[in-house]
């Protein structure tokens, strides 16, 4: 399962009503790719795959690819801004290693 924070749920649901995407869900995914090896991948969708695993936290729905489920089970995706910048950011807790801009890891 994937938790999403109350700051995660309140900005996916306003850039989803911006973009007029309100019968979206979240699509999180891992990809290869970035200075540690692996990156997350993050959008909106509305198309189930077969090999799609599909839950619900926060009343937010979250849609993963099953090779990717296997690298994101636990994690929490949360949405962050500030002086460094401001976007969704994944705490992972199978990473064993990640970058300093927190959108790689490896395990």
């Amino acid at each position: 399962m994937i938790k999403v924070t109350d700051n995660a749920k309140q900005e996916a649901l306003k850039l989803m009503a911006n973009d007029g995407k309100d019968n979206h869900f979240i699509r999180v995914g891992v990809q290869g790719g970035g200075c540690s090896g692996l990156m997350y991948n993050l959008e909106f969708d509305n198309q189930l795959g077969a090999d799609d695993k599909s839950f619900e936290d926060n009343g937010i729905q979250v849609v993963v690819d099953k090779k990717s489920f296997l690298y994101l089970v636990g994690t929490e995706l949360d949405f962050q801004g500030g002086l460094n910048g401001k976007g969704f950011v994944f705490h992972n807790p199978n990473a064993g290693r990640t970058c300093g801009c927190g959108e790689s890891f490896s395990l």
